[in-house]
């Protein structure tokens, strides 16, 4: 068997360009806070590449790949300390392996490359062995100070207990306001009293009217009823006021732990100053940088999480946006340009803008590149408004720059940012000034632990959207649902909206279809889901925890909380709920809202989970070409919500993944009644014995090595598995 070598070799060059970037970013960041989880990334980045260069035959890429795998386990294991001309050096073997990556891997490397290659390889073993960092060329690079900021240590430091505590106050300040709501409200303890007030008014009357002769009895069971009216109106009284004191209390309580958690936003920007000179040096550029709202308050983990899609945009700014000064000059302009971070509270957000004075947005440029990839048609881009355009600037992999440098034109960079700020549940916009160059407005809320969520019932259980990520709430008639190609759409402002049930989404049996349904829908420009639930509960201020580490990650869910009645809700991750239901229409799994017949699959199915592209590609073009049906996973976690979101009958699966590995996802098959049965074969270039039998103890069924991929052996152990594809 045969395939195109020429596409496979691009999927290659396009994963070489992502695991490089990854690999760059995590050395920045390791170099400015010694992460062991950033140790981890780094080597898992450069093994996923080293396999998938080893696939394609690409051993320059692989032997250097090799060598910055084995500094980063070196440095797990504690016997070497990454930092300074140590980072200088592995960041030039990560570029020069992307630059090797675009070469022909069928070609021999000769002269200068060759030399640098080489030269290359002797500096990453000599860092392996604790020896010095010297660079290929000869030249130390300024190692830079590894102390931290005191701005950078209260980022950082008290995060347990801060959480903690802001977590029990968060939750006895939501059941306070149950209390309350329980004292004052409609239904409760007010209506109980006054109810209990009523009849025991009409027992008193009842006794004053009964006959004269029993008059002294009655007149002492009225006295009886009427001390018992005044204790229960003074302990009502009572309760009013010490539920108006706890209240006050937790309040407060609430709001002083929560500015303790608080730090002033320039705590979280005081290395953009260095970020911005270091960028324009290398890009010979002059930019100043210029700062307000450091004195906005800022939850810790918000500000955290800030750190890198601010850095992502302030280099952006410098290379896409600021001009050369020649080209500034030009165009009337200082020779320096300017880029303006800003901070400031509003609407119940925290709102951060980064904007530059540069060139702004080619929109000629970006139709062209759109138009070039095939994005669009060309008469759909040339009809597109700028805002609808520029869209495409947050795709993944989408760039401007036809050539790979260590700042851009690896095609990560804005689809980046807008992941992380959706991680904590904000949103990121682009926006054209009057006066010129481009803004980047986002949208964060003040602290991860309060949120607002719209509550609904699926199946007859409560679960909780958080507000921020809702799109509308809409009433739909089946009669305005259309079918494409096996997806049922309604449309909502001129846009298609994909539904989806949202007892099949969450695995909680068929739902039954009717003619009016209660939609939520999700998403944003890019993406958006309709989810059918049975009923809109209205929103919500609820205190958002994470779910017991023992769960590991629960399919489409983000977290936990109670309503104030002490039930347990679920709260849903967006992202996730959005994945789950692609995944699903993809596969042409997506249950009917009508009465109609699902086609029956007559195809044997086959999940290959790998976070290698080019591994994945590859096992998937083999498997299909025996005729099976073939869904891909990029990880263990992937994988995991895959198989309890579909059925297969094989599942192929790599070992070294990130978020969940192999051995973890094979663990959970095995142990999940439904699942068990279904056969698992482990697919990884670790071939010692020690890892084989790790492997088979987890419960896989079969561990072959990549390296059999060139004898068909994965092939027939698959029909050996579980027979022919129909």
């Amino acid at each position: 068997m045969s395939f195109d070598d020429s596409s496979l070799l691009s999927l290659f060059q396009l994963e070489a360009k992502t695991q490089a970037l990854k690999l760059s970013d995590g050395l920045i960041a390791l170099e400015s806070e010694r992460s062991p989880l950033a140790l981890g990334e780094l080597m898992r980045a450069a093994h996923s590449l080293k396999g998938a260069a080893r696939i394609v035959g690409h051993e320059g890429v692989a032997a250097i790949a090799h060598e910055l795998e084995e500094c980063f386990v070196a440095a797990q294991a504690g016997k070497l300390e990454i930092s300074g001309s140590q980072i200088d050096v592995l960041l030039q073997g990560v570029d020069l392996m992307g630059e090797t990556a675009l070469a022909d891997p069928s070609g021999t490397l000769t002269g200068d490359a060759a030399r640098a290659r080489e030269a290359m390889l002797v500096a990453l073993r000599s860092i392996e062995r604790g020896g010095p960092a010297n660079t290929p060329a000869g030249e130390v690079a300024h190692a830079s100070g590894n102390g931290k900021s005191p701005q950078k240590a209260r980022l950082e430091g008290g995060s347990y207990d801060t959480e903690r505590l802001l977590t029990l106050a968060s939750e006895a300040l939501v059941a306070t306001r149950a209390l309350v709501s329980t004292v004052e409200g409609d239904g409760g303890h007010q209506r109980s009293e006054q109810e209990i007030e009523r009849a025991l008014e009409t027992l008193g009357a009842a006794l004053r009217g009964s006959r004269a002769d029993t008059q002294p009895a009655l007149e002492a069971l009225h006295a009886a009823v009427a001390s018992v009216l005044t204790a229960r109106r003074e302990r009502a009284i009572a309760l009013d006021t010490v539920s108006l004191r706890v209240s006050s209390a937790v309040s407060h309580l609430y709001e002083g732990v929560l500015d303790a958690r608080m730090l002033p936003f320039g705590d979280g920007i005081v290395g953009l100053p260095r970020l911005v000179r270091d960028t324009a040096r290398t890009l010979g550029r002059e930019v100043t940088l210029v700062t307000s709202g450091e004195t906005t308050p800022v939850d810790r983990e918000v500000l955290r999480r800030l750190d890198a899609p601010l850095g992502h945009l302030i280099r952006n700014a410098v290379d896409h946006g600021i001009e050369a000064s020649d080209e500034r000059l030009a165009r009337g302009k200082s020779a320096r340009g300017t880029i303006r971070v800003e901070a400031r509270h509003g609407g119940g957000r925290l709102l951060v803008s980064v904007q530059d004075d540069g060139r702004g947005l080619d929109f000629a440029a970006v139709r062209a590149r759109v138009i070039g990839r095939g994005l669009a048609e060309p008469q759909a881009v040339a009809e597109m408004s700028d805002a609808e355009l520029s869209h495409f600037l947050f795709l993944p992999g989408f760039t401007m720059r036809d050539e790979v440098t260590p700042i851009s034109g690896r095609g990560v960079g804005l689809d980046a940012v807008q992941m992380s700020v959706r991680e904590i549940g904000g949103d990121v916009r682009l926006v054209h000034p009057p006066s010129g160059g481009m803004r980047f407005d986002m949208q964060l809320p003040l602290t991860l632990s309060v949120i607002r969520a719209l509550v609904v019932l699926i199946g007859n259980e409560p679960y909780a959207f958080p507000l921020a990520r809702v799109h509308r709430i809409v009433r739909v008639e089946s009669s305005e649902l259309s079918s494409v190609e096996g997806r049922q759409h309604f449309t909502l402002d001129g846009r298609q909206v994909g539904v989806v049930w949202g007892h099949q989404l969450l695995d909680i049996g068929a739902a039954e279809p009717k003619d009016s349904m209660s939609v939520v829908v999700i998403g944003d420009h890019e993406a958006t889901w309709g989810i059918v639930v049975d009923r809109f509960m209205g929103e919500q201020e609820i205190v958002l925890r994470g779910l017991d580490a023992r769960l590991q990650k629960v399919q489409d869910v983000g977290g936990a909380s109670l309503l104030p009645d002490g039930s347990p809700l679920l709260v849903l991750d967006v992202d996730d709920v959005m994945r789950t239901a692609s995944t699903l229409a993809a596969g042409g799994r997506l249950d009917p809202m009508r009465k109609e017949s699902a086609p029956a699959k007559t195809r044997k199915r086959v999940l290959v989970v790998d976070d290698s592209l080019t591994v994945r590609e590859l096992e998937r073009k083999m498997i299909e070409s025996l005729g099976y049906a073939v869904d891909v996973a990029v990880d263990g976690m992937d994988g995991w919500n895959a198989m309890r979101g579909g059925h297969y009958d094989l599942v192929v699966t790599d070992v070294d993944m990130p978020r969940m590995d192999g051995i973890e996802l094979v663990t959970l098959i095995k142990r999940d009644a439904a699942l068990k049965t279904i056969p698992v074969m482990i697919v990884s270039y670790k071939d010692r014995d020690e890892d084989r039998r790790r492997g088979l103890d987890a419960g896989a069924d079969y561990y072959l090595t990549k390296g059999s991929f060139y004898d068909e052996t994965m092939l027939r152990a698959i029909e050996d598995f579980i027979g022919g594809s129909a």
